[in-house]
């Protein structure tokens, strides 16, 4: 009996011991499902960390670039710190929606933000039977979540808990947004490689093409980038990505998104990238997006932030802060929030005025003629003498000088410098070779050089710079900085100023005809003498004896660029009066007031003489030169718009009768060449310049609808042809203008370039405007050889001149 009750009592005790490991387990499992519940209800309330609010959900932040057009609708560039452009999804390419979806998440369509089965697959293929190409378990959902709230993670710690904010995070984006929105957004977010952010940037970059207009090929390549960009790069490592995209066709073709045939077509290509990687250099209008960056970005101009000898630039950035309302407008506009614009991630659209086709005529009419022409020439010059690139006029002392100025001013220099390290020390690492990339025009050359050489090998460029506008409305079309604004960085359009030459004489003239006289006023051409405030005397002279003692009209004066003429009307208004009119023109760099005014002593920049030379065709109206039109907010919402500065300089006759002396320097003079040479037959009037020793070569273009100036010159003073043949302004800077209107003027798409265009007379016009001296001449060699234009003598004319000179 006993037995017996021992034996039945054993089951009941294991009965109860079951009982309680089940109850044990519910407990633990009931205990699991609380805890994950609080989890991830502290997750959702921010308790363990940043959780995006309602507001951050509804409008996710994303750095977007902010892009560039031209006035005719073409993209010129972008600023950016993460190169991102929004694209709408009906702007996207089925290819790329299903490429992405047969790789990421094939049933992104049937779950909300959580995929079960693929956590599954996750937890049994890939952690138990450790295949690692069994594919990951986040959804596309869940991946738009970490693009837009989580930064890298530290430790794996820290990601394991990001992990779960993002189930969190993704089921809420689910919730407010449409499938089709989320692709959208991730795509937008998406990160590549080489600056490339968002599908519309990788389109751009890896296939010179638009996300609307990427193949099945193409967007199986990019999906496959996803996985890591930087290990599939199409650049680098070409087979790989090849690779990786077979692996996207056949998920695809699994998927039902492509057939089988298309599969083994496909899959045969060869793939195919047009590289294209965007930054802050390559592209068209280079030295035009750097200005704009510069100005849209300026601070209020403060004294003491200036070098004691930037006294005019700190006047000159003072009346723009208070006239331009382009200058410094990320200062001084606010958006909705309180806070300032920012250029480089707020996503705004800045419609440029630059017309992108004539934009390309400047940069290939500026490249020709220094590849071609100028630079050949120059090199067959220097080739031989000691201190070349250099004028053979110039001491060794000078030289020395010139060079070891340039050596400070770089930055390896300056570093060194301020880290204390003697100068000694710092000239021998300069002197040492290194592998470098250097400029040329036929490409970059891979070569070995020292710093200091490469200093001597960057001065024997000649510099070159363009800068065209519409003169009615100011708005700017073309502008050239430079050669090459990768490796020549100082922008000579706007940046820099180099002294004018005869390039000032219309402006003497101008003060002539606004005051009564005509071009035809006919003036005794002798020598000038002008008494100076100290007692002495000083007497500009010409170089040309031609016609010497005679009567001679105005026109003939500034056609041949006549220093007795120039001198003369000088003489009969006085210098400050002169100074006066070039103010009134729209010239605001320093000048003194004195008789050498009017020969050219004084430095300019290109597109100030551009806007004084557009009053002319422009009826007297000074326009100041216009870059952008209007500003657009990343949603597409006008938040600037950009009008003409416009006031009367000069009466219309005044500024009609500066357009016929203009065309009388193309038709008779030192711009005759256009005509014979270049074959213009239309409407221009011009005015080419030459400093002293030919130091800076300009030509300043005007037509009715188009003005243009060029200079070019050295980036030294000291740098220039020793001959003024060579030199002269007619040589060096005009055919840069003819280069660049000769397809313009082809293009019909430019109507308003046409070469029919004729300037118009104003009412009532009834002035004599054909001179008795005037005779067109016959040839070229007329002007360049005979008539010895005052702007250049041929190298058997050349003769010796004083620093006060100017021709």
């Amino acid at each position: 009996m006993h037995r017996k009750n021992i034996l039945v009592s054993v089951p009941m005790e294991q009965k109860s011991r079951v009982k309680k490991i089940i109850l044990w387990l519910y407990a633990i499992f009931g205990s699991a499902i609380l805890m994950a519940i609080l989890l991830f209800w502290l997750i959702s309330v921010g308790a363990l960390g940043f959780m995006p609010g309602f507001e951050e959900l509804e409008n996710p932040h994303s750095n977007l670039a902010t892009e560039l057009y031209s006035a005719d609708g073409v993209h010129i560039g972008s600023y950016f710190r993460e190169n991102r452009s929004s694209v709408d999804f009906d702007d996207i390419s089925p290819n790329v929606i299903n490429a992405l979806i047969a790789i990421e998440d094939v049933r992104f369509y049937n779950h909300s933000g959580i995929d079960a089965r693929g956590l599954a697959r996750v937890a049994v293929r890939t952690i138990l039977m450790g295949q690692q190409d069994a594919g990951g378990g986040s959804t596309i959902t869940q991946q738009l979540a970490k693009l837009l709230f989580h930064a890298p993670a530290r430790n794996i710690y820290e990601r394991s808990l990001q992990k779960l904010k993002e189930w969190v995070i993704a089921a809420q984006l689910e919730r407010r947004y449409t499938k089709d929105e989320i692709l959208t957004m991730y795509l937008n977010k998406a990160p590549f490689i080489y600056d490339a952010y968002g599908i519309k940037s990788a389109a751009s970059t890896f296939f010179r093409t638009t996300p609307d207009s990427l193949t099945i090929e193409e967007s199986a390549a990019l999906m496959g980038m996803l996985k890591n960009p930087s290990l599939f790069n199409p650049v680098r490592r070409p087979e790989l990505v090849e690779s990786r995209r077979n692996v996207v066709l056949r998920r695809m073709e699994a998927a039902g998104y492509i057939t089988t045939a298309e599969l083994d077509s496909i899959s045969e290509l060869p793939l195919e990238i047009d590289f294209n990687r965007s930054d802050h250099i390559g592209g068209p209008a280079p030295y035009l997006r750097e200005f704009l960056r510069n100005i849209l970005t300026a601070n209020e101009p403060v004294r003491e932030n200036y070098a004691s000898w930037q006294e005019q630039r700190f006047l000159e950035d003072s009346i723009e802060w208070s006239t331009n309302p382009l200058y410094g407008w990320v200062n001084k506009n606010l958006k909705a929030d309180g806070t300032r614009y920012d250029i480089y991630s707020d996503g705004l659209t800045i419609h440029t005025t630059i017309d992108s086709r004539l934009q390309q005529y400047a940069e290939d009419a500026v490249r020709k003629h220094l590849a071609e022409d100028l630079q050949p020439q120059f090199f067959r010059e220097k080739k031989g003498r000691p201190r070349a690139p250099f004028t053979q006029n110039i001491s060794q002392e000078q030289y020395e000088g010139i060079i070891n100025r340039s050596i400070r001013q770089t930055d390896r220099y300056r570093v060194m410098n301020q880290q204390g390290v003697s100068r000694d020390s710092i000239m021998k690492v300069l002197n040492e070779p290194v592998e470098m990339s250097v400029f040329s025009y036929e490409g970059e050359i891979d070569t070995i050089m020292s710093p200091i050489d490469s200093i001597h090998y960057y001065k024997s460029f000649l510099r070159a710079s363009l800068f065209s506008m519409d003169p009615h409305n100011g708005h700017v079309k073309a502008y050239v900085g430079g050669p090459s604004y990768r490796h020549f960085k100082y922008d000579m359009a706007t940046q820099g100023k180099r002294q004018v030459g005869s390039t000032i004489k219309p402006f003497v003239y101008t003060l002539a005809m606004q005051e009564g006289l005509t071009p035809c006023h006919m003036v005794h051409n002798i020598p000038q003498t002008f008494y100076l405030p100290t007692g002495q005397t000083w007497s500009p002279r010409t170089t040309s004896e031609r016609r010497e003692g005679e009567m001679v009209s105005l026109k003939w004066g500034l056609s041949q660029s006549n220093n007795n003429i120039t001198s003369w009307i000088m003489k009969q208004y006085n210098p400050d009066a002169v100074a006066n009119m070039i103010r009134t023109l729209g010239i605001r760099s320093y000048m003194d007031a004195v008789p050498a005014l009017g020969l050219g002593t004084p430095d300019f920049g290109l597109s100030e003489m551009v806007a004084a030379y557009a009053t002319y065709a422009n009826k007297g109206v000074h326009t100041e030169p216009v870059y952008v039109t209007r500003i657009e907010d990343r949603y597409g919402n006008v938040i600037a718009n950009f009008n003409p500065r416009r006031r009367e300089a000069i009466d219309e006759q005044a500024a009609y009768l500066m357009v016929n002396l203009l065309e009388g320097v193309v038709n008779t003079g030192t711009a005759v060449r256009l005509r014979f040479r270049y074959g213009f037959n239309g409407q221009i009037g011009g005015k080419t310049g030459t400093t002293q020793n030919n130091s800076d070569g300009w030509f300043m273009g005007v037509t009715p609808n188009l003005v243009t100036g060029v200079w070019v010159g050295g980036e030294d003073r000291d740098i220039h042809f020793d001959n003024l043949y060579h030199g002269q302004g007619a040589n060096t800077a005009l055919p840069i203008w003819a280069l660049y209107k000769k397809p313009a003027y082809e293009n019909e798409e430019l109507p308003h370039i046409d070469e029919e265009i004729k300037f118009e007379e104003p009412a009532g016009f009834n002035i004599n405007l054909k001179c008795p001296d005037e005779i067109e001449p016959e040839s070229e060699d007329d002007i360049d050889l005979e008539y010895v234009p005052q702007d250049a003598e041929t190298p058997r004319q050349e003769r010796s001149r004083r620093d006060d000179e100017f021709f």
